[in-house]
């Protein structure tokens, strides 16, 4: 036994090795430059004549762009029409729930100055969420893709089916387009005319092309391929929709309906419904609206915009506001650092 050697616990091998014991795993970093923090690092040193020409030039750049978008901006010209309760329509419609039977009503106003160029009618609403979770989400997106199922998504839930009278019968089908957001769709519509000095009205007719995003109609709205009318048939319209998609025109390719679908960010906003090429000359002018679209029961507002545009957009004078906000007080801290740093030099110099 003497020419064997003993293993840790007491035990040898035959051949008179000893075996190693395994040892546990460490869970030190490997030794790279990235697990062991030696990565190269560039640190600024900030300094007056480093960081003052940096306040300055940002002053003296956003100061006289904020002033362009401003001017810009103030050159857009605009006239907003509020028609929240036009001829007692909105109340007649809450009063009677028969939101079938529109209401109609007209509005007067005038134009000092003549719209020049292309001319903009927006509808406008206030106090109306559409960017609650679940109203935003309350969509088909394949069904708005012309994929036509008996299924309709979760989310379209309670406006995913509805029950219409089949041969003395009620029977319940699924909507097309199903969904809070397409139920909800606005449906007022605006006839302009211009009035001359007989008092005679002049019809202006109003293009409802090319007012959506091209993405949108391109590529996110498509209709059923084959006779979409026939397709159409086993579903029904929204519960709040006058007419049904198959009676409108374009179908889920309708711009204005797309243009609605896009969802707005704010409670207040306004979007696109008609264009007026060729500007707008001074003068009176009517619009008769065929009033469909009570707000009163969530104290909501209604408004018609007409607008021109520039090359930034519609009238918004909060960009030009905030480059020229920004650019002064970039201008008054650099002054007020300047004066603190020439002061301390000073001291420094005559401690010298």
């Amino acid at each position: 036994m003497a020419g064997f050697a003993s293993r840790a616990d007491g035990s040898s091998n035959d051949d008179g090795s000893e075996k190693s014991t395994p040892s546990k795993e460490s869970r030190k970093p490997g030794n790279s430059d990235f697990k062991q923090q030696r990565l190269k690092a560039w640190q600024p040193i900030l300094t007056a004549s480093s960081v003052l020409p940096v306040f300055f030039f940002i002053g003296v750049v956003f100061v006289p762009i904020g002033i362009g978008l401003l001017v810009t901006s103030n050159k857009v010209k605009e006239k907003t029409i509020d028609y929240t309760d036009c001829n007692g329509c909105d109340k007649t419609l809450v009063t009677e729930k028969n939101f079938t039977k529109p209401c109609y009503c007209t509005l007067k106003f005038k134009l000092d100055t003549a719209f020049d160029s292309k001319v903009y009618l927006y509808y406008g609403l206030s106090n109306f969420y559409q960017n609650h979770r679940r109203y935003v989400r309350s969509r088909d997106d394949s069904q708005l893709h012309g994929d036509l199922k008996m299924k309709v998504a979760g989310d379209c839930s309670p406006f995913d089916k509805a029950n219409v009278m089949v041969n003395n019968q009620s029977v319940s089908k699924p909507v097309a387009p199903c969904g809070a957001i397409a139920n909800s769709l606005f449906n007022d519509t605006f006839v302009l005319y211009q009035i001359n000095s007989t008092k005679q009205r002049t019809h202006i007719p109003l293009s409802g092309k090319n007012i959506a995003w091209k993405s949108d109609v391109n590529d996110k709205f498509k209709n059923p391929s084959g006779n979409i009318v026939e397709k159409l048939k086993p579903f029904a319209k929204p519960s709040f929709w006058q007419k049904s998609i198959a009676e409108i025109e374009g179908y889920f390719k309708n711009e204005a309906f797309i243009v609605w679908m896009r969802v707005a960010a704010f409670p207040t906003f306004r979007k696109l419904h008609k264009i007026k090429e060729g500007g707008l000359s001074a003068g009176e002018y009517e619009i008769d609206v065929t009033y469909n679209y009570p707000v009163s029961a969530f104290k909501g507002e209604k408004r018609v915009i007409l607008s021109t545009s520039t090359w930034i957009g519609g009238k918004n004078p909060f960009l030009g506001i905030a480059y020229i906000v920004v650019g002064c007080i970039c201008i008054i801290c650099g002054a007020v650092f300047l004066f603190v740093h020439l002061k301390v030099r000073t001291r420094a110099l005559k401690n010298l």
